[in-house]
């Protein structure tokens, strides 16, 4: 059964993810799976540098999708 949940979430990520986007930090360059503005939760770093933890990059991509649910509802997007 627990399996069958991981699968199924693996199935709905996957509508809601945009093109990745890339991040220039001062430690090198993050690549971040971005989901639709409702579901910054989910944002994560795909590739980050050596230097970087995966929960500093994880934060870093979180940072970007808050900056793009920011400009969503700056041209008037409701979530």
């Amino acid at each position: 059964m627990l399996t069958m949940a991981v699968v199924l979430s693996g199935c709905v990520r996957g509508g809601y993810e945009s093109t990745p986007v890339e991040v220039n930090t001062p430690k090198g360059k993050v690549t971040c799976q971005l989901y639709s503005p409702e579901r910054v939760q989910w944002d994560e770093a795909i590739a980050k540098p050596d230097a970087m933890s995966q929960r500093e990059a994880d934060a870093v991509c979180i940072v970007r999708g808050a900056e793009q649910l920011k400009a969503y509802r700056a041209q008037g997007g409701t979530k």
